[in-house]
Order: C-alpha cells, then structure tokens, then sequence
C-alpha cells in the first residue's frame, strides 16, 4: 500500500497549481487512485444540474403518491434560524454586549423564556398586554412567553431577599416574544440586552446606563452622527396633567397614547385621548409640552423647582462630565409605553429616521410593590438585537466574521486514518481547534483550508509517517515542513 501513494514532498507543491478548469492536465500528476476519482467527478460533473431537478421532481411525486406531506421548511413568521454565518454574527454582538457590561461592573444573570402570565398582565391599556404569546400548560397553568425581561428580574430580586446587598447590577442576553405587527427590524422574537441598577435612587443610575449604551454603539463603530439618544421624565408628563387637574388614574393610559407622538398622526392622538376621558383643552396642554426640545424651554414651562427639571438638568451635567454630552438631547415626548416607568426615560434613534428605537429604558422605582413587595429605587434598559444589526448593514459596518479553525488534517490515504485520528487527538488536547478530512481531493481540501482561513494543513502521509513525521503547510506563508507529531504545537 505504501507503494501506491507518492511522498508528501512530491504530492504537495503540484497541488498548488492545478486547474480547476483543466482536469486532465493534473492527471499526470496524481496517484492512480487519485486519478480514477477525479476522472469520475470530471466526468459525472455534466450530467448533475439536470439530474438535481429530475430528482427533486421525483422524490416530490413520490411524496404525493404515498400521501406525505412536504413540510415548510421556513421558520414560524416573524421568528428566525441561524446558519452558521448568521451564528457567528449573533455571537460577535452578543460578545460586544458582555464585554460592554464587564467594563461597567455588571454581572450577568439569566431567566426562564417561559414565565407565569401573572407577571405580565399590568395595567389595561398596554400595548404588551395585546401581544403576548400565551397558553395554558398541560398542568392548567397559564403561561406566557416573556415579551420582555425587566418583570422576571423583579422576580428574581424578591426572591433572592435579603441574601442580595444593594446595589445589584445585573445583565441578561435573552429571548423575547411578542406578537406585533413586523417591520424592518421588528420581529416577533428577538435576543434582548438588558443592564438594571438596584438600589441606587440618584440619577447616576441612569448616566451609567447610557454611559454604557454609548460606550456599546463606540465599539461597533457608530458614532454620534449616526445615533442620537432622547432624554426626558415620566414625571414631566405627571407635572402636566396635574396642571390640568387629570385623575392620576388615566396616567397609564396617556402614557401609552403618547407614547405614539411621532408614529401616528395628531388627528388619532388627540382622538385616542379623548377616548380615554382627556379633554381638549387638556389634549392641546399636553401636545404643546410634549412638543419641547429644550430643557431650558421646559424648565420657563413647569419651573425650575419641579422634580423633573432637577433630575434632568442632574443628568446632562454627569453626561458632560462622562464625555457623551453630544450623544443626548432632552425631547419631551419620550415617555416610553410601558407603565412601570417613574422617572427619566431614554430612547436611542438613528438620525435619519429609517429604523425604529434602538434600544429604551429609564427609572422604575416602583415596580416591586405591584407583585407585593417592597420597592427598591431601580432603572434599567432593554437593547434589542434586530435593530442594530439592520443599522450596521446600513451604515457598512458589519464585520466579515470567517470561520476559523487552527489545523486541518488530511489523510492521503485510507490506510492512514488511524494515525490521522492520533494527530487530530493530540492537537485537540492541546486546545487547538482541529477539522479532520476525508474521502476529499487534494485540490477541494487546499481551497476548503483557505475558504475557512485556517492556519495549518498537516497532510498524513505514508512515506513521512513511516519517518514518525507529517508534512505541515502554513497558510499564511505557504511555508512548507515535515515535522513530528510531538513538534506539531
């Protein structure tokens, strides 16, 4: 057997050279193995793109005939799969976020995607509540699907008591359901990025979090002239309806229909209002602040004593002092839907108006009393993954991420693999990553070994593992040498 296959040294370097067009120019060159399997793909190669079609139509008459139903090969709408290539990406930006978060002192933490439905039906009139993906268990529970995470870390907060010191600052990467309306970068599932601050009732809480948020979009190469971040108060909103003497319980309400300025017309704002018992002169007081950009502006409107004005102009003085004063501007109509929000909001957008919000979040502070605990001074945020992906593709930023494996070993003969499987074995346990091939042509695996940028071929053959040697290549020199298995790292 030894006799049939050509040293590595005279194997190795024609490889290099052969055609993909001229087969039968490389014939010459191979071992007589080599050969027939070559001449049989050349000449097989022709009769393939007519034998692909005859075959799918057959294999589907076939199904029909014995009754089988094709299945979808699509995913459920508006949820995804993720090939490889889509793997990588998704693990590249879930690394950004954790690295993010280790830079900023957070710990991470995780949930259950399956939770009990109590823990998100709020109050009416939330948009969530309409969205969500929820059933009876086959134990007669009812369940849902998280359609966000900030009600299980309350979970997770109560539970853990007083075993916890304040303050906790705790992230999570998971995934999220809601059954909504899709649009670009709007899917009913989707991996979400969440950072929330316990126990701390300053609003350096808050200037972290964006601190944090700029400091992500940094590293991804997106600048302020990209992405800008609205700032504003729930409490600004409080301070207007208690000028127009509104019932505190409508607040929720408004909330959630304001939330809308910008996304639907005045005309079925001031309609929605009406509709939750708002009247018009109040309706045109509230639009008329909500329509402010500035905070001084603000501040000749509700007066420099409200609580507000004070947290805000708290929070634009630590963002000077952070060094992200250009990546924030105050907007009052940022209220965010959601009704356990307190204090500041905050919600980043894309200059040019193509994407919806990037990421939100803001101040809770009494989120813990509505599942019968004690409340704790909180704020947090959540960042979804869908949306910065579609800002990185418009803005070319996506990273062209290979795969990347450290050897390949291929065997030149099938006698050979058993000492293959000892090479791959003995480079595995010195932590180096290793793809073994075979039953491949030599020119398939020099194109696979460049495809997949991987650092090493090692070829396996029997004159070199006679000598207790394999022939190693470096593919980014194309430096060639027989070296020992011991040597090999």
């Amino acid at each position: 057997m030894a006799s049939l296959a050509p040293s590595l040294h005279q194997m190795l370097r024609p490889r290099f050279a052969l055609s993909l067009t001229s087969p039968s120019s490389s014939f010459s060159l191979l071992g007589s193995r080599h050969r027939l399997v070559l001449h049989h793909l050349f000449a097989s190669s022709s009769q393939t793109s007519a034998s692909l079609s005859s075959t799918s139509t057959t294999r589907d008459a076939e199904e029909e005939k014995q009754g089988l139903e094709v299945i979808d090969v699509n995913p459920p709408r508006g949820t995804r799969d993720f090939p490889p290539e889509e793997m990588r990406l998704r693990n590249w930006l879930f690394q950004n976020f954790r690295e993010v978060s280790g830079v900023l002192a957070f710990e991470e933490v995780d949930f259950p995607v399956l939770e009990s439905e109590s823990l998100f039906i709020r109050k009416a009139g939330e948009e969530i509540t309409q969205q969500l993906y929820n059933f009876e268990d086959k134990g007669g529970r009812r369940v849902v699907l998280r359609p966000e995470i900030t009600p299980s870390l309350a979970r997770l907060v109560i539970k853990q008591g007083k075993s916890v010191s304040l303050p906790l600052k705790w992230f999570t990467i998971g995934q999220c359901w809601r059954y909504e309306r899709m649009t670009r970068g709007r899917r009913r599932e989707h991996y979400q990025w969440n950072m929330d601050i316990f126990g701390v009732s300053k609003v350096r809480a808050e200037a972290e979090l964006i601190h944090a948020i700029v400091l992500l979009f940094e590293r991804l190469g997106i600048t302020s002239l990209d992405v800008g971040i609205r700032v504003s108060s729930r409490k600004v909103l409080q301070s207007v309806l208690e000028m127009h003497n509104i019932p505190e319980h409508l607040f929720t309400q408004v909330c959630v229909v304001v939330d809308k300025l910008g996304k639907i017309t005045r005309e079925e704002i001031e309609k929605e209002l009406i509709s939750v018992g708002v009247s018009s002169e109040a309706i045109n007081g509230i639009i008329e602040v909500l329509s402010i950009k500035s905070l001084s502006k603000l501040e000749e409107v509700l007066g420099s004593e409200r609580e507000a004005v004070a947290d805000l102009k708290k929070l634009f003085s630590l963002a000077e002092h952070y060094g992200y004063s250009q990546w924030i501007s105050f907007d009052a109509s940022v209220v965010r839907g959601l009704a356990y929000y307190t204090g500041i909001v905050f919600e980043a957008f894309d200059r040019e108006g193509k994407l919806r919000a990037i990421c939100g979040g803001g101040r809770y502070d009494r989120l813990l009393s509505t599942f019968g605990s004690d409340d704790i001074s909180a704020c947090g945020f959540g960042f979804g993954d869908a949306v910065i992906i579609e800002l990185l593709k418009e803005k070319g930023l996506l990273p062209d991420l290979v795969r990347q494996v450290d050897d390949i070993v291929f065997p030149l003969d099938s006698e050979l693999e058993g000492p293959a499987s000892m090479v791959v074995s003995s480079l595995r346990k010195k932590g180096r990553s290793v793809d073994l091939i075979e039953d491949k042509r030599l020119k398939w695996v020099f194109k696979h070994v460049e495809r997949i940028n991987a650092e090493r071929l090692i070829l396996v053959g029997n004159s070199e593992w006679q000598r207790g040697m394999v022939r190693v290549k470096i593919l980014s020199t194309r430096e060639e040498y027989d070296v020992s298995v011991d040597e090999l790292v």
